[in-house]
């Protein structure tokens, strides 16, 4: 056993959160995984609830248009994920006999899922040994071990090296949840709050002195964006049934930027045009 593992899983059993995908079928855990990429737990909660009881299995899941399946997933953000998971949830009723597969290397055949989402439904679904690394089990090993306030932009062989040495040969699963809520929870990103950590006295960051990294993570403003401009189109179009080209362009004030948008989301498959210049979502 590391000497982390002990007070990081006892830590674990006391404070984790009750979150509804640690107590649910592999197909709730994959929902889940898809819902958080990139988006916080206290969104994804009520949505995951949500598609559970609509879609409890892929099956029921793929039986769902499209255009449902993008109006469901509301205000998660990145869309495309809908369409991916939609797509998973098709490929498994058909040729997985509606069970998601256990095999990581297979779960990566599926849309949607890379090498971290297919560790991370092998270890929360089926209790694998993968190794999960996520951005708070990443930031949390970084600073202890290495000594730094940030990861890199992406895992290095090394870094992987590393963690993998540190995974205990029972149970990975819940050490991969453990450093994930730590993280979450008290090495957070900004403002961690050193005092309730309780492997504070093995932390190489705090005895370098919490030294500031030289990688700066700037996020995106949100306005403006591209992103944002696709994100107004695809919610009035889940409010309508359809809408034209001119009553999309009254929706932002660069006209430009609305035209580009409807391309990438046709190219995306997130949303449709129709006869008289209107779009819908896909049907």
């Amino acid at each position: 056993m590391n000497q982390l593992e002990k007070p990081i899983v006892s830590w674990f059993k006391k404070n984790k959160r009750d979150l509804p995908w640690r107590n649910t079928t592999p197909w709730g855990v994959m929902v889940s995984e898809y819902m958080l990429q990139q988006t916080p737990v206290n969104r994804v909660l009520p949505k995951w609830d949500e598609w559970m009881k609509r879609w409890p299995t892929p099956k029921d899941l793929a039986k769902a248009s499209p255009a449902e399946v993008i109006t469901a997933w509301g205000r998660l953000g990145y869309p495309r994920r809908a369409l991916r998971l939609h797509a998973a949830a098709q490929i498994i009723a058909e040729d997985f006999n509606n069970q998601v597969p256990e095999d990581p290397v297979t779960l990566q055949t599926l849309p949607g899922i890379g090498e971290y989402t297919a560790a991370a439904i092998g270890a929360f679904a089926f209790e694998k040994q993968t190794l999960v690394m996520d951005v708070n089990i990443r930031r949390l090993l970084t600073r202890i071990i290495d000594g730094n306030e940030h990861p890199k932009p992406a895992p290095t062989t090394r870094e992987k090296a590393s963690r993998l040495a540190l995974q205990p040969p029972k149970n990975a699963h819940i050490w991969a949840a453990a450093t994930m809520e730590l993280g979450a929870l008290v090495c957070t990103s900004k403002n961690p709050i050193c005092e309730q950590c309780p492997v504070i006295g093995q932390c190489n960051w705090r005895k370098n002195g919490y030294p500031k990294t030289d990688l700066v993570r700037k996020s995106q403003d949100w306005h403006g964006t591209d992103r944002k401009c696709r994100g107004t189109i695809v919610q009035a179009l889940r409010e309508n049934e359809s809408l034209t080209e001119n009553a999309i362009k009254k929706l932002w004030p660069d006209e430009s930027q609305v035209e580009k948008a409807l391309k990438t989301l046709q190219a995306d498959l997130l949303i449709e045009a129709i006869p008289r210049k209107r779009y819908r979502l896909p049907a």
